[in-house]
């Protein structure tokens, strides 16, 4: 039988039968890297009080691996790239399992922060390699829509899982748990990945190391990062926080300037300067900046002003886990291949805004069910229903060689937007509640007063903060309507003769 003539970019159906099996796999390793950046926080106080970590370094149980995974994911995504994806998949598996039961057998602080810069380093190294094997291994447009669906689910909605998984191990067993269950998540993943995981042939970057790019993207990465951790706990002012930020421009831009003059590069230009793979990093990176201080104030906001024990405060992120799914899964795949992407993804940035809009109204006596629980609902599936295509198109129509540094890439802009939103949304909170305490601390003449307006003070700044994220979100809408000119999947643009463009549907006949 006779092909029908196929898009660029379009192939046949995969001839490989265990695709469906390997993403199972896939999505359990990336849904264990996802819960590792939420878990973790619940298990803090406990594992701060057992160790001896004092107030002042507690900070390095999560800076520690935010360091080491936002400094080497590039260099993990193009040693996937160069080594094979499936061996940097399977490696990292193992040395995220190892790393995580060194940090459940942690006896001091030292440890337990060695532990975690463990944990960044193979997680830099299995995030974007499980991302690119699913980018060469569904080429089909349909297929391809479904399987970055359930992807983009997990990527999403991993983190709120991790609240819940980790008020359950916390509560109920012991803090060390949250880190000994990544065992048995990496060794079925691991396992099941030897059996069912076969590589497509070629594609892979052979070419030799640019070591002065992995030097610069790393330092430049670090530093980076750092500064906006450091602003969070000293200030944006303070001198160390500055000479961070100034080291991490110059750094990024010499980085910029070498893979520009290299013959193999460690991240090739041609990755990003594609409009869509740049307003998809670019809008992707401040959502993630919203989610993040979201997370983090709703918890706070949970536990300190509605009294939430931690299983309860997990319980009450689970509307949002399931709209992120509903949206990812029943919403952006299904019409993911009849409307271009920008109609999910700008729609997508605004309804997960509304869903902030709603938060900005929360007070101390707010309903969970009338505030809450529709907020939670609309942001899940803002979220869901953008996060799926940009997932899917942030690899689409890139060279195999370079998957796994385009993978790469869509990781990097979610740490480092996750960075930037933990540090300048809990800034922004902490000042507006500052300013709210010190401007009625007159009226509070009483001590269950001024208990109250401390609560008050405390929404206030919440509130302050959750205001700039829905414009953050208001801005990636922006971008992805403006940036984001894709087709639809298994469609082509053509020009229509009047300055148009028009979609062209192709057929794609199997073998």
């Amino acid at each position: 039988m006779s092909e029908a003539v196929k898009a660029p970019g379009l192939t046949a159906r995969s001839g490989d039968a265990n695709r469906w099996k390997a993403l199972v796999f896939i999505a359990l390793a990336q849904l264990m890297v996802v819960l590792d950046s939420t878990i973790v926080n619940i298990a803090l106080p406990s594992a701060q009080k057992d160790l001896g970590i004092s107030d002042g370094n507690r900070q390095w149980v999560v800076t520690a691996y935010a360091l080491a995974f936002g400094g080497l994911l590039l260099f993990g995504g193009r040693i996937a790239d160069k080594w094979g994806r499936r061996r940097a998949f399977l490696t990292g598996l193992v040395g995220f399992a190892l790393a995580s039961a060194l940090g459940g057998l942690a006896t001091s602080g030292p440890m337990m922060f060695g532990a975690r810069a463990l944990q960044g380093v193979f997680g830099a190294l299995l995030a974007p390699a499980a991302l690119s094997l699913l980018a060469v291994m569904f080429t089909d447009a349909r297929e391809r829509a479904k399987a970055f669906g359930i992807y983009g689910a997990i990527a999403g909605g991993g983190g709120a899982v991790g609240l819940i998984l980790g008020g359950f191990l916390t509560e109920y067993l012991d803090w060390r748990w949250t880190f000994f269950v990544n065992v048995p998540f990496a060794v079925v993943a691991a396992l099941g990945a030897t059996l069912v995981i076969r590589e497509p042939e070629g594609g892979r970057n052979r070419s030799p190391l640019d070591i002065p790019g992995v030097l610069l993207s790393t330092l430049g990465l670090v530093a980076l990062v750092y500064g906006f951790t450091r602003a969070e706990s000293d200030g944006w002012g303070d001198a160390v926080t500055v000479s961070m930020f100034v080291a991490s421009v110059v750094l990024l831009l010499a980085f910029v300037l070498v893979e520009s003059r290299v013959k193999a590069p460690l991240l090739p230009l041609r990755v990003v300067r594609d409009r869509n793979r740049g307003g998809i990093y670019l809008s992707l990176g401040l959502a993630i900046i919203g989610m993040f201080g979201l997370f983090l104030f709703l918890t706070y906001y949970l536990q300190i002003v509605k009294g939430y024990t931690p299983v309860k405060t997990g319980f009450a992120f689970l509307p949002m886990v399931a709209g992120m799914i509903t949206g990812s899964t029943q919403i952006g795949a299904r019409l993911m291949t009849r409307v271009r992407p920008r109609l999910l993804m700008g729609p997508g940035f605004l309804v997960a805004g509304l869903g902030m809009l709603l938060l900005t109204q929360l007070e101390i006596g707010s309903s969970y069910a009338t505030l809450l629980l529709p907020a939670m609902v609309l942001l899940g599936l803002g979220m869901g229903t953008a996060f799926m295509p940009a997932m899917s198109l942030a690899t689409q129509g890139v060279e195999p060689r370079d998957a796994g540094v385009a993978s790469a890439m869509v990781n990097t802009s979610q740490q480092v937007g996750g960075a930037i939103g933990t540090a300048l949304l809990n800034t922004i909170a902490a000042s507006a509640k500052t300013s709210y305490f010190n401007d009625h601390v007159g009226g509070a003449l009483t001590k269950p007063q001024q208990q109250l307006l401390g609560l008050q003070s405390m929404v206030h700044g919440y509130t302050s903060a959750i205001a700039l994220a829905v414009g953050i979100l208001g801005v990636a809408s922006l971008i992805a309507f403006t940036f984001v000119n894709a087709g639809r999947p298994g469609s082509v643009t053509v020009a229509s003769g009047t300055g148009a463009e028009d979609e062209v549907p192709v057929p794609v006949v199997a073998h």
